[in-house]
């Protein structure tokens, strides 16, 4: 039987938090132990570089990520887990699929495509102004992080979807002039993930400020979850689950039976402070031992470059070939 080849990048921009575990993380964590998935993980920090130009935080963050995905538990012995940036033949092959990139495609990316329409309604006459290449060809060094590895199967969110689409037609169009090279890849949308909430009530996302950090101490993490927004009503008064942060927040750590037993606590009024503290104990239960293995990475970051060195070894074995490939493909290759 072939494996499933899919590939996850996680861009090292910040400190995981709640949001990344519950939506991506965890279920990337159960795929690295299934013997019928190939999967690629990877510090994506080139794609870092396009919206932070602070060092020590794109260290920091690499550090940060790599050490929460082995301490939950990543199968390194499956999954190929690398940094982006020890691959060069992802960027040799960015370049490759540049030049068969058609810019109005490029045109057409969601996150260029708003950059613009931010400063057309901020009257500016240049509506390109502040917008650098590196946001604008994203998308084909996303395709190339991609076709490099020829994953079949690519978990995104459906913002993350038009990515995806243009890595098969970037994908089609080389296939097309050179022949048959690259696999065209699959958005797999999760329709039942869950997207949670944040402090404010709008979800997660480190550009709303409002996240709460995966590994946060103990007493920060009780000071943040008593902190989500919620409505006035008095204790003793019964209160909807639909649209509240913690019932979502605890819904998705918890088991069937558990959410059964708060929903019908909350018919019965539970007051918001004692939810909170529900809360609290559970995620903190819940996290403790893969708090303590974090801590223990972050003092040992040798272990964790040993890791990554590991997996860039494994992706080299793939990569290396496959660029000779390209490169005799498009006509780069040794004249004797």
């Amino acid at each position: 039987m072939t494996k499933a080849i899919v590939l996850t990048g996680i861009t090292t921009t910040g400190t995981p938090h709640l949001g990344n575990y519950v939506g991506a993380i965890r279920p990337a964590i159960a795929a690295s132990k299934d013997d019928n998935v190939a999967p690629f993980y990877f510090l994506a920090d080139y794609h870092a570089l396009i919206k932070c130009q602070e060092p020590e935080k794109v260290r920091q963050s690499s550090l940060e990520i790599a050490a929460t995905w082995l301490a939950l538990g990543l199968d390194t012995s499956n999954a190929v887990f690398y940094r982006q940036s020890d691959v060069p033949e992802i960027m040799e092959l960015t370049w490759m699929l540049t030049c068969v990139a058609a810019k109005g495609l490029m045109n057409r990316a969601h996150a260029y495509k708003a950059a613009v329409a931010e400063n057309e309604e901020s009257d500016e006459k240049d509506p390109d102004k502040g917008i650098t290449m590196g946001l604008f060809s994203y998308p084909i060094l996303m395709a190339a992080d991609i076709l490099m590895f020829k994953a079949n199967k690519i978990p995104v969110g459906k913002d993350q979807i038009q990515h995806i689409e243009m890595a098969r037609d970037l994908a089609g169009r080389f296939n097309h002039i050179y022949g048959e090279h690259f696999v065209l890849p699959e958005a797999v949308v999760d329709e039942h993930g869950a997207t949670l909430s944040g402090l404010d009530g709008r979800k997660m996302s480190k550009s709303y400020n409002n996240t709460i950090p995966l590994f946060e101490p103990e007493k920060k993490l009780r000071k943040l979850i008593n902190k989500i927004k919620t409505n006035s009503l008095e204790p003793g008064q019964p209160k909807d689950t639909e649209g509240c942060t913690l019932f979502s927040i605890y819904q998705a750590f918890a088991t069937p039976h558990e959410v059964a037993e708060i929903r019908k606590r909350y018919a019965e009024g539970i007051g918001w402070g004692e939810m909170k503290q529900v809360l609290f104990e559970h995620i903190n239960n819940h996290i403790t031992p893969a708090r303590e293995r974090y801590e223990a990475l972050l003092g040992s970051p040798a272990h964790i470059e040993e890791q990554l060195q590991e997996g860039a070894a494994k992706a080299r074995a793939i990569t290396v070939p496959f660029i000779k490939e390209l490169r005799k493909a498009v006509g780069i290759s040794s004249i004797s």
